[in-house]
């Protein structure tokens, strides 16, 4: 705990008027309590230290306390300090009530502003709650121990440079590891000059919407899919058109009749492991689809986000690798392979249009965290994300095959699903006769979350699928939420 001459100093507007200065010190002191500023039982600075930072007599201030503790404004302790009344009741600060939680609305501002139009709950919780469908790696295998002697590492070798302004684009260290994985692991010919570091996958999509769009631009999306990438786009004008998605992945016979019908700007798809249903593009569909947006000079937005886990046979290279004519821009992110916390994806696009990327990019932030950045670069370097990858892949197949033996035994009659070869969620369909959106409602009551493919719809529509994640759970956490879903049930 920070000792009291290590807080922050309290500053404090003193109006002026005919009344004593220490009457006009008291009345701030409760004008701050009186708005939630200062709270029941927050410490307030000594005496001397109060004067000094009021520049006034030590008296003034020991006169205004005098009379604040009279009022019962404030407590003073002799041994401990002085401190708001413990006995005021806490002041809450205003909103727009209850519609507000769920909603922004300007009623809780004293302005007008435009609420969205799509708030999604999130999908991850605060607190206890388990979010049972999260798609997300188990942050206690993460390497915080290496990660944190490599950050240590690069700021005392390089604190001079790092903790100064830098490079929009990334460091060029970030920038030559990225590169060299993606030539090794995803079979793109690439140079650290044609990557883009982002703070996450998230930021490379904002910066694809700020850059690539215009208002009424047409972007295809999968249906179902990621919401959080169509609102990236939906907020820079882009008019969306929702394409199927099958066994086989997006539909590009469908893609290739929408664009003979309208000018189709962008292509946004997650071919690998197909969001939310795991799905793999097929072979046939991803020439096709390279050659329709050659032809159509239509650009393929490529989110890899979970390329590093796959558990039978070899991973499926992405469709850029296989891009002769520059129409895919590929987007990944070392959330999955590191941790959520670590905010950093990256952005894979030809140098003209990476140029402009970074120029938006210095708009909305300056430029990223270089030391952390440089720290996973070693940790990229050295080989350590790589053996981390590896212990993590053979944990989660071990996991997701757990899984489908508890959901045989315990649910085999109301699921039925394809055991995925790769990615970190399974995604199942319920048996006729079950009302899915009432069992998650259910789940939720007993402190769990689990989304259903309503969660991942364009339309909204119920369908009788849900999402079910194995990778952040240990076998008897498993074994117990499984048992959870069953009582449900």
């Amino acid at each position: 705990m920070a000792r009291p001459e290590d807080r922050w100093e309290l500053t404090l507007g003193l109006d002026g008027g005919s009344e004593p200065l220490f009457r006009r010190i008291s009345r701030a002191i409760v004008a701050e309590i009186q708005r939630g500023r200062l709270r029941p039982g927050e410490r307030l600075p000594g005496s001397r230290t109060f004067a000094r930072m009021l520049r006034v007599h030590r008296n003034t201030v020991l006169a205004a306390y005098e009379e604040l503790s009279a009022e019962g404004w404030i407590e003073c302790c002799r041994a401990r300090g002085t401190f708001v009344s413990s006995a005021l009741p806490l002041v809450r600060r205003r909103s727009g009530g209850a519609a507000c939680a769920r909603r922004p609305s300007s009623a809780a501002a004293g302005f007008e502003f435009r609420a969205s139009a799509d708030v999604e709950e999130a999908d991850t919780a605060a607190g206890s709650v388990r979010v049972l469908s999260a798609g997300v790696p188990d942050v206690r295998l993460a390497p915080a121990v290496p990660l944190a002697r490599a950050f240590r590492r690069v700021l005392r070798e390089g604190s001079e440079s790092l903790l100064s302004y830098g490079y929009p684009e990334g460091h060029p260290r970030l920038r030559a590891a990225l590169a060299s994985m993606l030539r090794a692991t995803r079979g793109l010919a690439v140079e650290a000059q044609d990557v883009l570091v982002t703070s996450g996958s998230q930021m490379a999509l904002e910066l694809l919407g700020r850059t690539l769009l215009a208002p009424g631009d047409v972007v295809a999306i999968e249906h179902l899919g990621y919401r959080q990438a169509w609102r990236a786009f939906q907020q820079h004008g882009a008019a969306l058109a929702p394409i199927a998605v099958d066994a086989g992945g997006i539909d590009v016979e469908a893609l290739a009749q929408l664009a003979e019908r309208t000018a189709l700007r962008a292509v946004y798809l997650t071919p690998h492991h197909q969001y939310p249903t795991t799905a793999t593009l097929s072979a046939g569909r991803r020439i096709a689809l390279l050659e329709l947006a050659r032809a159509k000079r239509i650009v393929l937005i490529e989110d890899d986000y979970d390329h590093e886990f796959h558990y039978e046979g070899r991973p499926v290279l992405p469709m850029a690798s296989a891009d002769t004519a520059g129409v895919v821009l590929y987007v990944g992110s070392l959330a999955k392979v590191l941790a959520p916390g670590v905010r950093l994806g990256y952005l894979v696009a030809p140098r003209p249009l990476l140029r402009e990327l970074v120029a938006h990019r210095a708009c909305i932030d300056r430029q990223g965290e270089h030391t952390l950045e440089c720290a996973v670069a070693e940790l990229l370097e050295q080989g350590e994300a790589q053996r981390h990858a590896r212990r993590a892949r053979r944990i989660y197949h071990a996991r997701r095959d757990f899984l489908v033996r508890s959901l045989r035994r315990e649910l085999g009659s109301a699921l039925t699903f394809e055991v995925p070869c790769g990615g970190l969620t399974l995604w199942a369909t319920a048996a006729e006769g079950v009302d899915v959106e009432a069992w998650a409602a259910r789940v939720r009551q007993q402190g769990a979350w689990m989304h259903t493919a309503r969660h991942y719809a364009y339309d909204r529509r119920v369908r009788p699928h849900l999402r079910l994640g194995f990778a952040p759970f240990e076998e008897q956490e498993i074994a117990a939420w499984v048992r959870l879903l069953r009582r449900a049930l």
